[in-house]
């Protein structure tokens, strides 16, 4: 079975990096450029796990957390975020939003992979 992701960062460097990281290991890497396209794209990717970044225009990724949640069929949807944020604060509050994960850019390939793995418990 292929693991499809999708990736919602509004760089375009960022989103580049995370298919070249995941899609060599063999995931199926759908790429989105903020949040209402992350969500537009979210039906068709069908993903197993949703990576977003925080910092994005038109819908940041609390929103992004918040309406994964609170759709029908992907309510259960592991989402890590990906950020340059450090923050307790920002950490908590992507908690109770309902992320499953947070790791911190720049990321480390190896550590992104191995994460996403231990959550799909792959």
């Amino acid at each position: 079975m292929t693991i499809r992701i999708l990736a919602i960062d509004d760089s375009p460097t960022m989103r580049g990096l995370i298919a070249a990281a995941l899609e060599p290991a063999g995931f199926e890497v759908h790429l989105a450029e903020d949040g209402i396209d992350g969500l537009d794209r979210l039906l068709a990717a069908d993903p197993h796990l949703v990576i977003t970044d925080i910092n994005m225009p038109q819908m940041d990724g609390f929103g992004v957390i918040t309406a994964v949640r609170a759709s029908t069929g992907h309510a259960s949807l592991p989402i890590l975020v990906l950020t340059t944020e450090t923050g307790a604060e920002l950490k908590q509050r992507a908690r109770s939003a309902g992320a499953t994960g947070w790791i911190v850019k720049p990321f480390d390939e190896a550590g992104l992979i191995d994460t996403i793995n231990r959550v799909l418990g792959l």
